[in-house]
């Protein structure tokens, strides 16, 4: 019997996603001039407002409301029918800094030891459903929605498109959880007013997004994935019919609601944290990205098919109290997933000093992260622009570090594959 699984995304323009933008564009600033700043940095968008708060330990001073205000914009809020505009939007802060108890757990005389900025658990996932070892459903919706976003910043086909919009995609497995078939696809695009003939306008968008949407997101496909869209799939699109008022005029948004668009869209699991706005002392973010790491690798060098990782950590302490690993009865190696765990904790060492030295996590990479997902995106170097003590500098530094596969031949040697 086959069965049905789901994911969603949203886009860069939804208010939760502004949230997150803004989070982590803050972050990447402090870290620009500061690249030991402790930053806890949360944003609540409106109706016309912006409002930030958490807590900020750093030497140097940044401007926040300028970095706001360009996050906003480079979004696409440029319109005040919006009613929500990067250069007419109110910018409340109420940063503080970071609390003296928290810091003396982190803050050690010997690097290596610093401690974990919190407890709690954090999973990484990977499957083999995809060639960046993403669930399918997830892959799509994003790749739905960053194709929406090119479209409207071309401006030549579907002029009418705002910046807010979410997708969702249901795919049909096999009992052997094999893709079989697209499903269900969901498109909900904010969009202009159509000289109120709301049949009309609904009919122009499902033809739109069918005409050049789907067609757009098909071509980044592989051959194999493009054979899943069957005539029979069904497509819904802004089903309530109208979708004028979005963005944070429609719904306010919050940094960290969108945590399963974040990761896996459902799958495998999540321990709760948030990852915008954190420097990377705090392993929700961190531990995170090193769990993902981990389950990548694994998954590619053949170790097993699918994998779920878990690591867990007590505030201030260096080494994690937990791992665990889950390889869903898929393991290609004759060994117990606790014997897996125990060689892959020897392979990767998981403190959090380690974790940031690996990954370059001390750099201003973040904002490019809070939209279509912290994991399953493109390995790059690239030059950022830093300020330390007010002198300029160009540094080459690694952007999603921990979608390299550079433990696979590590792996294969440990398991014997």
């Amino acid at each position: 019997m086959s069965y049905l699984f789901t994911s969603e995304s949203v886009s860069e323009g939804h208010p939760d996603k502004i949230a997150d933008q803004i989070s982590d564009a803050l972050l990447d600033e402090f870290l620009r001039r500061d690249p030991e700043a402790k930053v806890a940095c949360e944003t609540l968008v409106t109706t016309g407002l912006v409002v930030l708060s958490g807590e900020v330990n750093t030497k140097d001073y940044v401007a926040v409301e300028k970095f706001v205000r360009e996050t906003i914009g480079e979004i696409g809020y440029t319109n005040s029918d919006y009613q929500f505009e990067a250069n007419s939007c109110a910018v409340i802060s109420a940063i503080h800094p970071q609390s003296p108890d928290i810091n003396r757990g982190v803050e050690r005389q010997y690097p290596e030891e610093q401690g974990a900025g919190d407890q709690g658990m954090m999973f990484g996932y990977a499957s083999k459903d995809t060639d960046d070892y993403l669930p399918l459903s997830l892959d799509l919706s994003h790749i739905l929605l960053q194709e929406l976003a090119k479209i409207r910043r071309e401006g030549e086909v579907m002029t009418y498109l705002r910046p807010d919009a979410k997708a969702q995609v249901t795919i049909e497995y096999s009992d052997d959880n094999v893709p079989q078939r697209i499903d269900t696809i969901v498109v909900s695009t904010q969009h202009d007013e159509f000289d109120n003939d709301d049949e009309r306008m609904l009919e122009k968008i499902r033809e739109d997004v069918k005409k050049y949407l789907i067609r757009r997101a098909k071509k980044r496909l592989p051959e194999r994935v493009q054979k899943l869209f069957k005539e029979d799939y069904k497509l819904f699109v802004n089903p309530t019919g109208k979708f004028v008022i979005g963005g944070p005029h429609g719904d306010t948004g919050l940094t960290g609601r969108k945590i399963i668009v974040d990761t896996y869209g459902g799958k495998g699991a999540h321990g709760g944290g948030a990852f915008s706005g954190k420097d990377a002392s705090k392993v929700d973010r961190s531990a995170a990205y090193a769990a993902r790491h981990i389950a990548k690798n694994m998954v590619a060098a053949g170790v097993a098919e699918e994998v779920l990782v878990q690591v867990a950590y007590a505030i201030g302490v260096a080494e994690p109290v937990g791992f665990y690993v889950n390889t869903y009865g898929k393991a290609n190696v004759d060994l117990t997933d606790g014997e897996i765990a125990q060689k892959v904790q020897e392979l990767f060492d998981m403190r959090p000093y380690s974790i940031i030295e690996r990954f370059g996590l001390k750099y201003p990479i973040f904002k490019e992260t809070a939209a279509y997902g912290h994991v399953g995106r493109k390995y790059r170097k690239d030059f950022v622009k830093l300020k330390y003590d007010g002198v300029d500098s160009e540094k080459e530094v690694e952007f999603f570090a921990w979608e390299k596969l550079d433990y696979v031949s590590k792996l294969k040697e440990s398991f014997n594959l």
